[in-house]
């Protein structure tokens, strides 16, 4: 096992594929975020490195985007490794559902629950979802590494996880399965946007920005509005090489138009250093609300850079 300090892009961006090629390391774990941070460096930085011992190429954190999966199968595992994705969560004590190597793969999906989880996609009646219906995954049964609650606060665990069914875990992740039986992660559903009566997960909204050629990483947050109760509100860090500017700024709200639809055209895009992150590199979406509008964010214990929401709150 190989442990490295400090971050992925230090002293250079091929830092991760330079300790892949010295110490042959064959099995590689990357959070999305990070992947998509490294994207912005470009392809020639892994090209420059012997990756031929990898075998197999994992992922967990956040939900991902196509672009950003594909870019990490072709030119991290060069198109032969299998990439397992993997969804959990540190209340469950490990995962919820993954891929594994001895099934297909389709990008940024899972094969199905874990081994020893009664996992399941709720609708908001409380009924399995068909394929391609988006719902709450939840747990059904009782698992190994079950969460016995939180410390000194029992009630809240309950509230948090058993109230919204009798007996049944929820885990507060959107999800769906394909008609193939792929099953997707595709956030929080309590990051969910409602606009104009129309329901979107901010990863819909992520990925059509980051297949804009300027885009390395988005994030999509919720803002009040009059007229449709909500709108949507993108802050976007661009790769280098490009600067903000109002055409740009257009150019990606009507490209968030044209694939999700008009009612879903962003409000505003702010652009931004750096998004705010956890230490194993999820984005903080309610933080960056939070920090937009003015608001309390809340715990921060867990932020690994405290100068983004600095910046996210200059914006306002």
């Amino acid at each position: 096992m190989v442990l490295y300090e400090g971050v992925p892009d230090h002293p250079h961006p091929g830092r991760l594929w330079e300790l892949v090629d010295r110490y042959g390391i064959t099995v590689f774990g990357i959070a999305p975020t990070a992947v998509r941070a490294l994207m912005r460096h470009g392809e020639d930085w892994p090209a420059r490195y012997r990756l031929d011992s990898l075998r197999v190429l994992g992922s967990t954190g956040e939900p991902w985007n196509p672009d950003p999966y594909l870019w990490y199968f072709r030119h991290v595992g060069r198109g032969r490794c299998p990439i397992v994705n993997y969804s959990g969560g540190t209340e469950v004590s490990g995962g919820i559902v993954c891929g594994t190597v001895v099934h297909p793969c389709k990008p940024c999906s899972f094969a199905g629950p874990c081994l020893g989880m009664a996992a399941e996609v709720y609708d908001v009646e409380g009924r399995p979802t068909r394929p391609g219906e988006v719902g709450e995954l939840v747990v059904t049964r009782p698992w190994p590494g079950m969460t016995k609650g939180f410390w000194k606060d029992p009630q809240r665990y309950l509230e948090t996880y058993w109230s919204r069914w009798p007996g049944v875990w929820v885990h507060g992740d959107w999800a769906a399965r394909d008609e193939e039986g792929f099953w997707y992660i595709l956030g929080r559903s309590d990051d969910t946007l409602k606009v104009a009566g129309k329901r979107v997960g901010p990863a819909e909204v992520e990925s059509a920005l980051v297949t804009h050629r300027a885009v390395s990483e988005a994030a999509a947050v919720g803002i009040p509005h009059e007229v449709k109760g909500e709108a949507v509100a993108c802050f976007v860090v661009l790769k280098p090489g490009y600067q903000p500017s109002e055409l740009l700024a257009q150019e990606l709200q009507d490209l968030v138009a044209q694939r999700l639809g008009k009612a879903l055209r962003p409000e505003v895009v702010e652009f931004v250093p750096d998004l705010p992150k956890t230490r194993n590199a999820k984005i903080m979406r309610r933080v960056i609300r939070a920090a937009y509008l003015g608001q309390d964010p809340g715990d921060l214990s867990a932020l690994e850079n405290p100068g983004a929401v600095a910046a996210i709150s200059r914006r306002r």
